[in-house]
């Protein structure tokens, strides 16, 4: 999720999206070729409709309930097909691409009471995919079950901790209001008026609405955590189908209305995903024409990376856009030896930072090495910030044995990765278990299941700590294009929970968490960056977590494609504008 300079909110200066009728990648736009084209424009402009889609995945998505989804590639696939919201990022190539629309809504929100009070009118004419009309009640009802964590666990949280105001509300399945309408905090006066009242101003409060998680659900049609098998659509597309581990169809919905929609261009008449091939085999399938593109947007393999970048044909139809991401491990300090922080300095130092970035593709495909947990795109971070002297990206193992002897470990220890068994994470994991075994520390990986990573196995700190991960491999890109949008969700201690835990190495700082405080507070964006700038040191001094790469994918979309262009909201092609040519 790729972010932007600035930590102000970014709105659109054209004020009402209901009013704004200029299409996302319009006609009039004069196309763009050749390698990394569509980092800067729009690749094959077309208003052409029909023909299929033909998407492919090595995993299935985290889940395709947008409350419980955190994959950035299925946010951009929900925005794009079936999930609509008050707001969304506007569908643009470059910056234009970090401002948020009115999308449900008439226009962008009504700010009063000094920030505290966000106020929105929903358009005429927009539907579910039965026909139902969408109301206020409904977007109401669709943020009351991020609330219903012990059923709807693995997405974020932000809503829950700006929201709930002390009223610790449960969830709908267990409001006792008779219409589950009970958080009080969200009024809904007439059934195309909604209301947010905040405790205190929060300048990023918009973006939270722009979550997938923050779209309208029929309470009458809710199936509580069996809603990510069929969801239902606001959007240009609905399910057909879906087969976990196989296949999801998605097909035009008759109840989509464009007049109230000008972000999404909803070209092709049918969308196929297919779901569970080999990671190789994606890449045969994509230079052969077979298929469109990869989901996932992490960059072919290395297997095919030369044949791509040495074959100028093949080049020109390929991009390496900076993806916002930051690839990281974390480690725990639940897990013993790594309670002690001078046995997580050892691994900071004993890391072979240049041996892992190779593993991704290296500096052209795979991304620069990383030193601290800012990346470049999100104000706060400091280019400078390298207490470990990692910008070599060498180990320094005279440093690392230092600090084993410093945490009673001289000869090393035993300890386990964590890795997702999808994509580049096994190989990268792999270089970073030879690098630790040089200093000592025997590190066995055990791989999961990709699907079920994040939510379960690194995301549940009862799971960490009965499998022993001293050590998670994690990629994380910005929820929303600010720092507090970057960093907050993974250090702040009071986040902490269960199940779809993101904070994995359980840091509970309690400088950070005030710091985190001031930092949301904060109405100066100058003053916001330099207090994230503090946060960042200050994890970057407790060793919890070692970045390794600032994320460069790889991608290779089939020529046949139109309106191609790389969405600086995820960091990767825009979903919602694609097209195919035949």
């Amino acid at each position: 999720m790729a972010g932007s300079a600035a930590v102000a909110l970014v709105l659109s200066a054209c004020g009402s999206g209901g009013d704004d009728k200029t299409p996302s990648t319009g006609s009039s736009t004069a196309g763009v070729s050749g390698f990394n084209a569509a980092t800067k424009g729009v690749i094959n402009p077309s208003d052409k409709k029909g023909g299929t889609l033909k998407l492919v995945n090595h995993s299935d998505p985290d889940s395709f309930d947008p409350v419980r989804a955190y994959y950035a590639w299925v946010w951009n696939f929900q925005k794009g097909y079936y999930v609509r919201t008050l707001l969304t990022n506007a569908s643009k190539p470059g910056e234009d691409g970090l401002k948020l629309e009115a999308d449900l809504a008439e226009k962008l929100p009504e700010i009063t009471d000094g920030g505290k009070t966000y106020t929105f009118k929903l358009k005429d004419g927009v539907k579910f995919e039965d026909g139902a009309p969408i109301t206020s009640k409904d977007v109401k009802y669709g943020i009351e079950r991020v609330f219903a964590q012990d059923v709807l666990s693995g997405g974020p949280t932000y809503i829950i901790d700006v929201l709930d105001q002390g009223q610790k509300y449960p969830g709908p399945y267990k409001d006792t209001d008779p219409d589950k309408l009970g958080l009080k905090s969200v009024e809904t006066p007439d059934d195309k008026t909604i209301v947010f009242k905040l405790k205190e101003p929060l300048s990023d409060f918009s973006y939270l609405l722009a979550m997938p998680g923050a779209g309208p659900v029929q309470k009458a049609k809710d199936t509580g955590d069996k809603y990510g098998d069929k969801p239902g659509s606001t959007g240009p597309y609905k399910f057909q189908s879906y087969e976990p581990g196989k296949k999801a169809v998605l097909v035009r919905n008759e109840n989509w209305d464009a007049k109230t929609d000008p972000i999404r261009k909803a070209l092709p008449d049918q969308i196929d995903l297919t779901i569970g091939t080999a990671v190789e085999e994606i890449d045969n399938q994509l230079l052969s024409g077979d298929v469109d593109i990869d989901t996932a947007q992490t960059g072919v393999q290395q297997g095919a990376q030369p044949k791509i970048l040495l074959d100028p044909t093949k080049k020109a139809n390929a991009d390496t856009p900076t993806t916002g991401f930051i690839r990281y491990f974390s480690i725990s300090t639940k897990v013993p030896p790594f309670d002690n922080i001078h046995c997580r300095k050892a691994v900071q130092y004993a890391t072979d930072k240049v041996t892992m970035q190779t593993a991704r593709g290296g500096a052209e495909a795979g991304g620069d090495v990383a030193i601290n947990m800012l990346p470049p795109n999100i104000a706060g971070h400091d280019p400078a910030m390298d207490l470990y002297n990692t910008k070599s990206g060498k180990p320094q193992i005279d440093k690392a044995k230092e600090e084993l002897a410093a945490c009673g470990k001289p000869n090393g220890f035993d300890t386990v990765i964590a890795t997702r068994n999808a994509g580049k994470e096994p190989k990268t994991a792999e270089a970073l278990q030879a690098a630790l075994k040089n200093v000592g520390i025997n590190a066995r990986l055990d791989p999961t299941d990709a699907s079920l990573y994040f939510r379960s196995t690194i995301g549940a700190p009862s799971n960490v700590h009965a499998k022993g991960y001293g050590l998670m491999m994690a990629g994380w890109g910005a929820d929303f294009p600010t720092a507090y949008g970057f960093l907050s969700i993974l250090v702040d201690g009071r986040t902490i929970s269960a199940s779809g835990n993101n904070n994995y190495a359980e840091l509970n700082n309690p400088e950070v968490n005030k710091l985190i405080d001031d930092a949301k507070a904060a109405t100066d964006p100058k003053a916001a960056a330099d207090i994230w700038s503090k946060i960042n040191k200050i994890v970057m001094e407790e060793a919890v977590m070692v970045p390794f790469v600032y994320d460069k994918a790889l991608n290779y979309r089939n020529p046949r494609l139109t309106n191609v262009f790389v969405t600086e909201y995820y960091g990767m092609y825009d979903f919602s504008s694609l097209g195919v040519s035949s």
